[in-house]
Formats: C-alpha cells, structure tokens, sequence
C-alpha cells in the first residue's frame, strides 16, 4: 500500500502530535509511544516504507536531524552544573557510566556476537538514560527527593556525555574499518571539534555585537549548525557530530551569551524531529527480526536491568550517603532514551554503507532495549519504591507562581506550618527578596521547558497562582491541571469583579480555576491590606476556641488557609467553603488592632 507523499507527511506528523500527546497523558517518555507507532506504520502494516519514500533523501535528513537533536542536547551541558551536585552523581556519570558501557559491550558480544568495535559502540550508545525519559518516569514512580535529585541530574548530565562519547567511539571504527591510522582519526576529531569551536565563537560574537536581530536569531543558529556540521564532513570525512557535538558544549559554557530563546526554539524544533524521525526510523525495521536478533536483544535487556545497571550502580554509589533501600530503587531505574535510538540508527545507516558486518543488528538491538526498559521499568518501579519505604508521602506541598510581596507573604505563612513551598517566577528582583527571605526560589518560568527538566516537583502537589499577570496565571493553571489535578490549582483574581468591563477583560471559564480566598478579592486588594498592617496569624483551634470565636477576636479576618489534625493542607478558595473545625491550625490575614494601626502610622 503506498500513499501520496505530502498525505504521508502530513499523517506523520498527526501521529507523531498523537504519540507525543498521548505520552503526556500517561506520564510516560514519548519515544516509547512514537517508536510503537513507527513499528505499526512499518513491519507491522507496510503503509510506511522510508527507503521507498525518500529514497537517497533518507540518509542525509537523518544526519542533519541527529545533528540539530545532538547540539540542542549538548547545549545543556554546563560546566558549571558539575560542581555541588554531589559525589553519587559525579560517581554515577564517570566511572559508573564507564563500568555500564564495559558491561553492556561484553553482553552484546557473548549474547548477539557482536564484534568487539560494534559491541562497544552499542555500549556507549545503551549505557546512558535521560531526561526526556527519567522525567515522566519520575513523576509516575514519585520517589524520595533525594533518589529523585540524584536520577534527574543523572539523565542531564550524562545525556550529553553519552553522545560525545558514542560519537568518539565511532569514529574510531569508522576510522579502523577504512584502514586509517591513529593520526587520522585524531584528524577526524580534531578537525569536528576546531569546527565546532569556531562556529560557536563566531555565533557567540555575533549574538553580543547584535549583528543579528533577534527574530532572525533562530534562523541563523540552525543555519550555523547544520553548516558546520556539512562542512566537517566535507572537510574531513564523519567528523560533523564531533563538530556539532563540541559547538553545542562550548555555546552552552560561554558567558554573557543569552541563549534562552535559542533553546526554546531549539527544542520545540528537537521535538517535531524527534517525533518524525523515531517513527521514520522504526519503520525501516524489517519484521521478523534476523534469526536470534530478538531473543538475544531480551537476553541484553534482562543483563542490563539485573546485572550491569545494578553493579555499575552499586558501585558508584557504594561510599554516598544513601542508604541501601535508596541504592536499590537507582539500581533498577535507567531508561534509554533519545541518543540512543537516534544516533544508533545513523550509525548502522553508515556502517552499513560501509560494508560492516553485523551493523543491521545494532538498530534492533538498541530499541528492543529502549522499549523494554520504559515498559518494566514504569510498571513496576513504584511498587518497587513502595516496598522499599523510598516513596514520597503524597504530595501536599505548594508551588507558589509569582514573588512580589503578596506571593512572599503566603509563602512565608505555608514555610511557618512546616509546608513545602517553592516559589517561581521570571522575575529576577522577586525571587532575590524572595532568596533573601529565606525561601526555596526557581528562577523561571514555571511554564517552560527548562521547568519541565530543572523544576523539582517532588512534594509539591498544589500551585497558587499569584503573579500579576493575569495571562500567565492561567496558563500555569492549565499547564499544572495534569501535574497536580484539576481541584489542586487555584489562582488570585487580578480584576476586580465589580468592574464594569469586567465581562470584556475576563478569561473564558474554560481558562479559569478557582479563585484564591474569596470571590471578590483581588491582587490589588490583598496588597492594600497587607501595605495598611494586616498580618499573618496561626491558631490552633479547640472545643473551646472555634473559628467564631477567632472572627470574634480579630474581625474582619481573610482565611489563608488552614492544617487539619492529620496535618493534611486546606486552602481558602472559591471551589468549595472551608470549615476549620476543633484540632485544626488555621492562618488568616488579620486587621491590625486599633492600638497597633496607630503605632504603626506613629512609626
């Protein structure tokens, strides 16, 4: 069955939206998704065939994607991030990555008796996770912070590594298989990463000297890649990854470059590739496997998730600070993800073309490992953190959007009854009074991408939004509905609901959550009374003195919000009226004392 060209691009694109949606539903890493969805369109129906499809096209659009997905991954590697993260992760990203890669090169050369060059590359490739696949799995498992701070940085750190590392391994037996000496292969390098140096001084000097504006920023950083990438190899045969390998890592280390755009664009654009390219990749695969190829790759697997991941693991970790339970769980969660699948099938591409034998096994080998370790991996890691006593109590904590002093004055409310806050915003001068104040801060949008790798959520499960942005309220709204539940966000108006534009100002309900402690309270107002005196009070209340006697007392008293006996949080809002009752701790915003207002003024 063969389809029109622009219909089949069109649907590959559908289903690549459908992959990436349907995995953001479950909470699962997409590649999962978009590598079942290749492996139906391909082997399984024979709607999608690439070879047939693109014909000589196929080998250089994978590269030049390889190329944008490597340099936009490299990007992420900061130097900087290597310092003060820990010994279990610099552990676990050096000699641990190392002893994995040993181990699962010698698997593959017992088990699907893969040369020593090819069995090595498969190592590099299969030894690293990520964090477009350690994320998802995070969220679903919920372990303690401590496992979930060391995996993630894990997966950042690593990922980009892994790729340098895989791309070294290559070349040297590209270099050995075309009878090259060792001079030619540090050519071959050297040349990629003198390449890749230049082109990111020159993108850097550019950016600061403002020869380009900044609507033609994204153009010109993709143009440079791709260009440098084309002109390695050109100059010096596969040396292009080497060179778009190193311009990511050295963009991403200098300073005074901003490069918070690029990214975004970067990976929103390693996204459609991703999507379109695992599919297009998956399809190639030819059904039935080689004779042995499939057995061999679940004996791989099995080695890997009871053997390698739990000794390259054990190892590393064996003088940190966490405790056995904690070492167990991190032995059994080590997904691959998108370097692998991806640079895997460049990779045979080339080899084979070159003649190698036992390359039109490494591409089946790789994904049969990827998609078994996502399936078990998220299966059964929860039960497993469970039964270890390494989860994470369920998840009452609160993500505050906004830093002015309204959001710093509930934060430092919630931070007094022992509940985890952390405040985020993208405004600079918010979250440094915010830092000052003693408050755990994300400089950012809560929103982004960045957030989506860098925003730890492990605790939290409410979001408060009260920035002065109307707009981005109910986006983060909207974006952490999925993350925390739809009856777990809430928001602070910014219109007076009075008003008489109201109606033309407002949001669609659909956009909207419900309101924070009243119907008809506003930004503006909240900050008028905190401005005139009011102040935060926390009381615990009894039979005797119950939340009448507390308005009593103090009047006109707004309710924050208040901790039952069990210690589980109750915010004050508009979705449903909250009754403090006896053995609860309420904090409301009280009206200075007559006495105290005028002290104040005095003052």
């Amino acid at each position: 069955m063969t389809l029109d060209l622009g219909l089949m691009l069109a649907a590959m694109l559908a289903i690549g939206f459908a992959a990436q949606w349907l995995a953001w539903r479950v909470r699962l890493p997409a590649i999962l998704f978009l590598l079942l969805a290749g492996l139906l369109l391909g082997p399984a129906t024979g709607v999608l065939d690439p070879n047939t499809m693109f014909g000589d096209l196929l080998f250089p659009i994978v590269s030049l994607s390889v190329a944008v997905i490597l340099f936009e991954g490299s990007l992420n590697l900061r130097f900087a991030d290597l310092v003060g993260i820990g010994h279990a992760v610099r552990r676990l990203t050096t000699y641990g990555a190392l002893l994995a890669l040993l181990g699962l090169a010698l698997a593959a050369h017992l088990i699907a008796h893969l040369s020593w060059p090819l069995a090595f590359l498969f190592g590099a490739l299969t030894c690293v996770t990520g964090p477009t696949v350690v994320q998802p799995l995070l969220r679903t498992v919920r372990p303690n912070q401590r496992i979930t701070t060391l995996l993630r940085w894990e997966g950042i750190i690593i990922d980009p590594l892994g790729a340098l590392l895989a791309v070294l391994v290559y070349e040297a037996i590209v270099s050995h298989e075309q009878g090259h000496s060792l001079g030619v292969f540090g050519l071959t390098v050297g040349c990629g990463a003198l390449i890749g140096i230049a082109s990111a001084l020159l993108l850097a000097l550019a950016l600061r000297r403002q020869w380009i504006p900044e609507f033609l920023q994204n153009y010109a950083t993709l143009a440079l890649v791709l260009v440098a990438f084309a002109l390695s190899d050109a100059i010096t045969n596969q040396s292009g990854l080497v060179a778009v390998t190193v311009m990511g890592i050295a963009l991403g280390n200098m300073r005074d470059v901003h490069l918070d755009e690029i990214l975004d664009f970067k990976e929103n654009l390693s996204t459609l590739l991703v999507s379109m390219l695992f599919i297009l990749l998956a399809a190639r695969l030819h059904w039935p496997l080689p004779p042995g190829v499939l057995g061999a790759a679940l004996l791989i697997f099995v080695v890997a998730q009871l053997l390698v991941r739990p000794l390259s693991s054990g190892l590393a970790l064996l003088r940190s600070s966490l405790n056995w339970r904690e070492r167990a769980l991190v032995a059994w969660i080590a997904p691959r993800g998108i370097v692998a699948a991806a640079v895997s099938a460049l990779f045979a591409l080339k080899l084979q073309s070159l003649g190698m034998p036992g390359a039109e096994a490494l591409v089946p080998l790789v994904f049969v490992l990827i998609i078994a370790t996502v399936i078990v991996q998220s299966a059964s890691a929860r039960m497993l953190a469970r039964l270890l006593r390494v989860a994470a109590p369920e998840p009452d904590g609160v993500l505050i959007f906004g830093s002015d002093r309204v959001a710093r004055t509930l934060a430092g409310a919630l931070q007094a009854q022992d509940v985890q806050v952390l405040v985020a915003d993208d405004d600079w001068n918010g979250i440094r009074n915010a830092r000052m104040a003693g408050l755990p801060t994300y400089y950012g949008n809560p929103t982004s991408q960045h957030a989506d790798l860098h925003l730890d959520h492990s605790g939290l499960g409410q979001l408060l939004a009260m920035s002065t942005r109307r707009e981005m309220n109910s986006l983060a709204c909207m974006h952490y509905r999925q993350e925390f539940g739809r009856d777990r966000v809430y928001r602070l108006r910014n219109l007076d609901p009075n008003a008489t534009d109201h109606g033309r100002a407002s949001l669609t309900g659909t956009l909207l959550s419900p309101a924070l402690f009243d119907a008809d309270l506003t930004h503006a107002q909240l900050l008028q009374r905190i401005d005139r005196g009011w102040r935060v009070k926390s009381t615990a209340l009894t039979e005797a003195f119950g939340w009448p006697q507390f308005l009593e007392r103090h009047g006109a008293a707004l309710l924050l919000f208040a901790r039952t006996e069990k210690g589980a949080l109750r915010i004050a809002s508009t979705r449903r009226e909250l009754e403090p009752r006896s053995g609860w701790t309420v904090t409301a915003l009280v009206p200075p004392q007559p006495g105290q207002d005028q002290a104040a003024r005095a003052a």
